[in-house]
């Protein structure tokens, strides 16, 4: 992996490189290397192969800055078969997000019958021509290969992303940090318009009875309602196999600087 990494570690902190500026302020940084790094921090302190990370529930209240960030973790239950941990984004020594992280043991799924929506049936990102669009994947931040739609257009709209960095320099991306990564796209994917992005979303929480076992991301927009500015947006996800499991997103109306 050539491109630079989100973040490099000195010593305790982690420090942001501008490949993770965000879209809306140049100052700040994009939502999903805030979820990435939450996520990573939780995993790699907590994470255990006999639990999956079947929830985690991101708060963005503030646009962290490239301050030196902390994420300090605790332990709310330790169970047998339930782990509840919390996260804090610390950016410049000040609270800028938090997480929750429900990691649930494996175990057998139990026999019979239960409803559950058609199989993804999407060609294979290897099937799928490359975009000639050079805005496509936010100028590379990730690649992406889309399927039917894109942003703005009317109707269900579905698509594969792969990164293209790590999310902390020397450390390959796991396949739950890849997932974590990119959960944040579900919002400018289910809440773009025909005039363009207009929301910021803050929030995400990302379910996963599965974790992917490849590098491409599908989504599948499957909800996006709106009233007085307040937007919700929801997406299936997707590994080659199939279904992994759903990001779902809250965003206020917002309008980029250039507007």
């Amino acid at each position: 992996m050539t491109n630079e990494p989100f973040f490099r570690r000195d010593g305790d902190h982690y420090i942001p490189n501008p490949s993770s500026r965000g879209p809306w302020n140049p100052q700040s940084l994009h939502g999903r290397v805030i979820i990435g790094l939450l996520g990573y921090e939780l995993e790699r302190k907590h994470g255990d192969p006999d639990f999956i990370p079947a929830r985690l529930t991101v708060d963005m209240y503030r646009l962290p800055g490239f301050d030196p960030i902390e994420v300090r973790t605790q332990v709310v239950r330790e169970g047998g078969r339930i782990r509840v941990v919390d996260a804090e984004f610390i950016s410049g020594g000040v609270s800028m997000g938090r997480a929750t992280s429900q990691f649930l043991r494996r175990t057998e799924t139990p026999p019979g019958d239960v409803w559950k929506p058609p199989l993804w049936t999407a060609p294979k990102p290897a099937d799928i021509p490359e975009p000639q669009d050079p805005r496509a994947g936010m100028g590379g931040m990730w690649k992406t290969k889309p399927i039917t739609g894109g942003f703005g257009t009317p109707g269900q709209r579905r698509i594969w992303m792969a990164e293209v960095r790590e999310l902390v320099e020397g450390s390959p991306l796991t396949p739950f940090t890849r997932v974590a990564v990119a959960c944040d796209f579900a919002s400018p994917f289910a809440n773009a318009s025909s005039e363009g992005l207009a929301y910021i979303n803050s929030d995400v929480t990302l379910y996963l009875h599965r974790l992917p076992e490849t590098e491409w991301i599908g989504f599948e927009t499957i909800n996006h309602q709106a009233t007085d500015g307040v937007a919700i947006g929801e997406c299936f996800l997707y590994d080659e196999q199939g279904s992994i499991g759903s990001a779902a997103v809250a965003a206020l109306a917002q309008r980029r600087p250039n507007r």
